[in-house]
């Protein structure tokens, strides 16, 4: 799972969005939640751009936008039999940018909110997009894929956000290429390595948008990558 995530302008988020192709300062996001606007990547027309889209996605098929059910994840095992995600699978992948993310994890009676990011403070995610028309207007809307967390980050959460290595972009943003639910891009691993540390309770109210409450407090957790051979 996937419910909050923060961009913040780095060298590290500026080399992964040339490392993308895209010519672009994202604007600072902190704090975000579902339903929020987000920098989403895709490939239009073999180029690659950069659009602000709706984090949860809402199928062009709906009879209306809503928030009925959750929409701001998706399952990377069955994204090709859900009915909402197995189009966009198939023909409209994209990627999040993104600084880290924020999960929750019980610790006695608390629920502790903690900062995951990279060595880099850069996240490329996959993620699924889909173009709603109606109300006089087009909106587009995305979700953010899952997998079964890695044995290293089971601990914090039993799911994770597919976050990509460099070398799977380019296949994953060309819709002409055709991906299977078990190919290796969805892993359980760790393709890279990953800081944790805890974040003051006050993140949990997503208005809170106070960049300090992103300034992790105690001990850093590191969790070396382990991605498997392909």
């Amino acid at each position: 799972m996937c419910g909050r995530f923060n961009v913040i302008d780095s060298p590290g988020l500026q080399q992964l969005l040339r490392d993308l192709g895209i010519d672009l300062t994202l604007p600072r996001g902190v704090n975000l939640a579902p339903t929020e606007p987000v920098q989403l990547v895709r490939e239009l027309a073999d180029k690659r751009i950069a659009d602000a889209a709706r984090w949860w996605l809402t199928p062009s098929w709906a009879r209306a936008v809503d928030q009925k059910y959750a929409m701001f994840n998706a399952r990377s095992e069955t994204l090709a039999s859900s009915r909402a995600f197995a189009h966009p699978f198939r023909s409209q992948r994209g990627i999040v940018p993104m600084s880290s993310f924020i999960e929750w994890r019980k610790e006695g009676a608390a629920r502790q909110p903690w900062l995951i990011t990279s060595e880099t403070e850069a996240l490329a995610v996959a993620a699924l997009w889909d173009v709603w028309e109606g109300e006089g207007l087009a909106m587009l809307s995305c979700t953010l894929v899952t997998t079964a967390a890695a044995p290293a980050f089971a601990p914090w959460h039993q799911r994770m956000p597919v976050m990509l290595a460099p070398d799977e972009y380019e296949r994953w943003l060309d819709c002409s290429r055709v991906i299977d639910v078990d190919d290796s891009l969805f892993r359980s691993e760790l393709k890279q390595p990953l800081r944790l540390q805890a974040l003051p309770p006050a993140v949990g109210n997503a208005r809170n948008k106070d960049p300090a409450l992103q300034q992790g407090v105690g001990e850093i957790v590191e969790l070396p990558a382990n991605r498997a051979k392909s």
